[in-house]
């Protein structure tokens, strides 16, 4: 990938135009950002269900709303420039689902917060008892296999059996509502943090788009912003841990697949993190999708099907290996964020996702929701 922070291919994403009450459909055309709107054309989801939506994209006529690379940094400014567009999350009313525990390193590490319940001093010790323990390499297993279902037996007769490990080597994924519709943010937005937490880390993770067909059509890059010490506490708090404002970023464009974008490309992606701290801490970290035991197109499967569906399509996390150890302010005493932090998440097939972190509570509320979309599409004469 070169300087800019999106990549080549056939993208689709949402701007807040000047001039204009509701988000704009845009692409991107020979490094401008162009606004393709069109009356039943007017969302994200109306392109994802047309089954066309690459084409559409490809050949609607348009108006240029400014360059690409403008746009972007307008969009990162800490004050936008209200005549210049600004990116926003590149899907709308899809729902927001996310998978968990779908890489070994995040399988283990969410085994030591549960162990830890929730006190991040506990974790440096308990990650070397809970390695020794297990003693196997789970990366070689095969979820829900017979071999997994044996060192299933041989963790619980170890006394170290956890919610964590039934979801990582069982049959049955970890499917979870990561935010309502139209709940995520964008590219250069501030990802928010519930304020009652105080060990917690961003997780980097490529989200599928997905239609209520269950087709995947493309992918984007997310922030799943994690607080590992609610979650850690109890499992039934995942809720609190995963839905809060802001706390679901996306961006930033949906790049949708073509003769040379696949689902293939996906899993052979590699995502980069930086944390960059306004204490000058710097924190490195990768993702690489080929570590995935789950299969994207399983993941999908155990979302969307005859058990349930979304009639307008949904986007999916689809989780990470990335588990943040590095220590911050002093030895043992593991990652957390500070606000202020700027994460950005990159790879070359689908660009650079950064937003800068706040509490949840300081964060813009989210007050546009589906109902006011469809109000002001209505009075625009698009629907």
């Amino acid at each position: 990938m070169d300087s800019r922070h999106y990549p080549d291919g056939i993208l689709v994403g949402r701007a807040r135009v000047p001039g204009h009450d509701h988000p704009r459909v845009v692409t991107v055309r020979d490094g401008m950002v162009v606004d393709i709107t069109a009356k039943g054309m007017a969302t994200v989801r109306d392109i994802a269900e047309s089954g066309r939506a690459a084409e559409h994209v490809l050949n609607t006529a348009g108006t240029i709303v400014g360059s690409a690379d403008t746009i972007l940094a307008n969009s990162v400014a800490a004050d936008h420039d209200a005549t210049v567009a600004s990116l926003l999350s590149p899907i709308d009313l899809q729902a927001i689902k996310a998978s968990g525990v779908t890489f070994v390193v995040s399988l283990l590490e969410r085994v030591i917060e549960e162990q830890a319940r929730g006190d991040k001093s506990r974790a440096d010790a308990l990650r070397g008892e809970i390695l020794t323990l297990i003693g196997t390499d789970l990366s070689e297993l095969v979820p829900g296999s017979e071999t997994a279902a044996s060192v299933k037996a041989a963790l619980v007769a170890k006394g170290v059996w956890s919610q964590y490990l039934e979801v990582g080597i069982g049959p049955d994924a970890e499917i979870f509502t990561k935010g309502q519709p139209m709940s995520s943010v964008g590219y250069g937005a501030e990802v928010g943090l519930h304020p009652v937490s105080s060990w917690n880390n961003p997780e980097p993770e490529v989200a599928l788009l997905v239609t209520s067909k269950g087709d995947i059509i493309g992918a984007t890059l997310g922030n799943d912003v994690n607080l590992r010490d609610v979650e850690g506490r109890s499992a039934l708090l995942l809720g609190k841990a995963k839905d809060n404002n802001a706390s679901a970023s996306l961006g930033p464009f949906v790049r949708l697949f073509d003769g040379d974008f696949t689902l293939d490309s996906i899993k052979r992606a590699e995502i980069a993190l930086r944390v960059e701290g306004e204490d000058g801490f710097v924190l490195d970290g990768h993702s690489s999708m080929s570590q995935i035991s789950r299969t994207p197109e399983s993941l999908v499967a155990a979302t969307i099907g005859g058990h349930h569906q979304y009639p307008d399509g949904l986007v999916l996390y689809l989780g990470t290996m990335f588990a943040p150890v590095k220590d911050r302010d002093g030895a043992g005493k593991g990652f957390t964020h500070k606000l202020g932090d700027t994460v950005t998440i990159s790879t070359s097939a689908l660009g650079t996702l950064s937003n800068r972190v706040n509490l949840s509570t300081h964060c813009p509320p989210w007050t546009y929701g589906a109902s006011h979309l469809l109000r002001d599409l209505a009075k625009a004469d698009l629907l």
